[in-house]
């Protein structure tokens, strides 16, 4: 993502996802649709929202959220789920609550929809660990 459109984002206001995507061209827009479908498959009960100036997945609280970064495509599964699922998170870069996806690397959705479906299961009180 270039300065331009770092500072674009910066200011323009957006409300749904579909707005927060439409920001994007190219490559990247076709990984955000990607990882919402993932997301929503996955988490059908959730609603969207765009919390923190992201889109979340809402389902009495936070399930995950995603974003467009300058190098990444961030996940945010909250703390619970960096920590279930932190062995198969070597190979990413990550902090307490994010995995760094890096643009330069296949997008791996399959752990992207492990990930939604035990918050999903977490939050309804079903998860292991």
């Amino acid at each position: 993502m270039s300065q331009d459109m770092e500072r674009m984002m910066s200011e323009q206001i957006y409300v749904t996802v579909d707005e927060y995507i439409a920001l994007f061209d190219g490559e990247i827009r076709e990984i955000l649709i990607n990882t919402r479908q993932a997301i929503r498959e996955n988490a059908p009960d959730a609603t969207e929202r765009i919390s923190y100036r992201m889109p979340c997945y809402w389902q009495g609280q936070p399930l995950i959220y995603f974003a467009a970064m300058k190098h990444h495509l961030g996940i945010y599964p909250t703390a619970s789920g960096m920590e279930f699922f932190s062995g198969k998170l070597t190979d990413y870069k990550t902090s307490k609550g994010a995995i760094q996806f890096p643009y330069g690397k296949p997008i791996d959705y399959e752990l992207i929809t492990d990930v939604t479906r035990w918050r999903v299961a977490a939050v309804e009180g079903k998860a292991d660990g």
